[in-house]
């Protein structure tokens, strides 16, 4: 190794000049703050500095391993930001190391080794126990956010717009468990099912690997992989959801409107289950079709729990043929209605995707060809990114990774892994040209609420892609958006609480804000930049109106900085996925 000080004087202006024993970091300096894989790629970016050489260093910064050229500055069209890249993935050396620009600073240190991202994915997995409902939180289990149970929720009453003949306003029902669906402490069926869609998926791509990640759950040890026990905790309240006399399903439960900055065991208003629609039946069915595949194997374990899965899914169907456009329409309920709900709507107009992906799922659990012939598999030439709203994706994921289908079904499979595979090509145009060589970021559309999902989304896209063709132009994109949620994007935050050196500290959350311990629940995905938080939330804390830079660490701004459940399960398919098929399993103890 080169002795980095005396280089570092020469490289300023030869023998007249005495460098320092160290640079300073510098904010300008952005990079994947967990760090690299040895054989994968590796950058940072420089943001609004001029320069031309970097230098990769030992931590003392005595040592010169690598250095190499900046790139020429790019600019976004939307950002006023010049951002030059530094290129060291030639460098396979395990370590810690840190980035010295000598004009400008050094970044702050990271690893190269294998296995760099299992503890932010077993973070990401950990996360949706801490926001279990309906039981206490250990210390044993949660550590320093340990907590009294909340939200018992046995005594869940029956809302007008929901009421049946059965069960007629103000019938009290009991649906506990599930998972708080964001910040604040209500239970969400549409928000649950790309939720616990994409959980599915994790496992069903990669049931060895999962075989050996431990979370340390109070179910761990049991003969179930932790990240089902983890998923079961939801399932089984989403199972409560269903009305058994009909089949339809509970959009929401809720309180009419959004608690405080309380602890759970403080949030005591009363709950409702609120109006049935098709978008909450079909996400049920689909997400229960897809359980039961998953959960088959573990009949001694769960015993039954497999045929109850698919019972409640085909009811579930039957209920939403029968049923195939009912709207929540909030304000149209509250017109009708009391009292007045004001919670999240998750309302959605167009039933289509949720019908594709529930009858993907039950076409593939049951082998039955009427799934195959009940829905136009190609509405559009294109798939649209998951969201809550727009899950067709999901349902040609289960599709293509199908060893086995129904002969009427092999017809649609070139074509669904055509699209898949254009969707990631879609996903890879121009990144080379991006000012922060992400995929993420290549349009200011991308930042929306909950644009930290978008990234993730577009991550797990590409392993899809990866995992089809086995191109690594599609391995390292999703690599490159992982590097964008763990710094290397314009406002210089590792997106994920806990895990990085720079995090959000102050989310939107109710658990973070309301528990007495000064840092929030490890392992929750914020929600990144957001071009229209200001408008959104009236925090005033932002302090830039560019779209890639709209976001405050700040806990009144929900627009940017709140968390969700749709948020974190991307988060934990893109870090699993890339550890699962970099890692070998005997690496991964339990």
């Amino acid at each position: 190794m080169r002795s980095f000080t005396r280089f570092f004087a020469l490289c300023l202006c030869g023998a007249c000049a005495q460098a320092p024993s160290t640079t300073p970091p510098s904010d300008a300096i952005r990079l994947n703050q967990l760090g690299f894989y040895p054989d994968g790629p590796k950058t940072a970016a420089l943001v609004d500095a001029e320069a031309t050489r970097f230098y990769i260093t030992t931590p003392d910064q005595q040592d010169t391993v690598f250095d190499g050229d900046l790139s020429a500055a790019r600019q976004a069209s939307y950002s006023p930001r010049r951002v030059r890249l530094a290129d060291f993935s030639a460098l396979r050396d395990t370590g810690t190391f840190v980035l010295v620009i000598p004009e400008v600073g050094a970044s702050t240190p990271f690893r190269i080794g294998e296995a760099v991202y299992r503890e932010v994915t077993r973070a990401s997995i950990k996360a949706f126990y801490f926001q279990r409902a309906s039981t206490d939180l250990p210390e044993r289990y949660a550590g320093s956010w340990q907590r009294p149970g909340g939200h018992p929720d046995t005594q869940v009453k029956v809302h007008a717009s929901a009421a049946s003949p059965e069960r007629p306003e103000g019938t009290v029902l009991s649906s506990p468990r599930g998972w708080y669906d964001a910040g604040d402490y209500n239970k969400y069926v549409v928000n649950s099912g790309i939720t616990m869609g994409t959980l599915l998926s994790l496992y069903e791509d990669f049931p060895d690997h999962f075989a050996h990640v431990s979370l340390n759950l109070p179910e761990s040890g049991n003969p179930l992989p932790d990240l089902l026990d983890e998923v079961l905790w939801n399932l089984r309240w989403m199972l409560t959801m269903q009305d058994p006399h009909d089949g339809g399903v509970y959009h929401k439960l809720t309180t009419a409107s959004f608690e405080g900055m309380v602890t759970p065991q403080q949030a005591t208003h009363q709950r409702y289950v609120v109006q049935k629609g098709t978008a909450a039946t079909l996400d049920f069915a689909a997400v229960m079709a897809q359980a039961a595949r998953v959960l088959r194997p573990f009949e001694q374990t769960l015993p039954g729990l497999a045929d109850s899965c698919l019972t409640a899914a085909v009811a579930a169907w039957q209920w939403a043929e029968q049923h195939p456009a009912v709207v929540y329409d909030q304000e149209a309920l509250n017109q009708q209605f009391d009292p007045d709900i004001t919670t999240g709507a998750y309302g959605d107009k167009n039933f289509e995707d949720e019908r594709l992906w529930a009858a993907a799922e039950l076409l593939v659990t049951t082998g039955q060809e009427q799934y195959f012939r009940a829905v136009e598999w190609f509405p559009e030439d294109h798939i649209p990114l998951p969201s809550w709203a727009q899950v067709r994706a999901l349902g040609y994921y289960t599709l293509i990774r199908q060893d086995t289908l129904p002969p009427v079904a092999q017809e649609v499979l070139p074509r669904l892994r055509q699209m898949v595979q254009a969707m990631a090509d879609t996903l890879l145009a121009d990144v080379d040209a991006q000012p922060y060589g992400t995929v993420m970021g290549q349009s200011p559309r991308d930042y929306i609420w909950g644009s930290s999902a978008v990234a993730a989304n577009q991550g797990v896209a590409l392993l899809q892609a990866y995992r089809l063709t086995h191109d690594d132009a599609y391995w390292k994109g999703a690599v490159s958006n992982l590097d964008y949620l763990l710094g290397r994007n314009a406002t210089g935050y590792s997106f994920v609480t806990g895990h990085g050196t720079k995090t959000p500290q102050h989310p939107h959350h109710r658990l973070s804000v309301s528990d007495g311990v000064e840092a929030p629940v490890p392992g929750l995905l914020s929600g990144g930049p957001n071009a229209r938080a200001p408008q959104q939330d009236h925090c005033t804390s932002y302090t830039s109106d560019v779209p890639d830079e709209t976001f405050s660490d700040d806990d009144c701004s929900y627009a940017s900085n709140e968390i969700a459940i749709n948020w974190n399960a991307p988060l934990a398919y893109l870090t699993g996925a890339l550890e699962a098929l970099h890692t070998p399993i005997s690496t991964q103890p339990r």
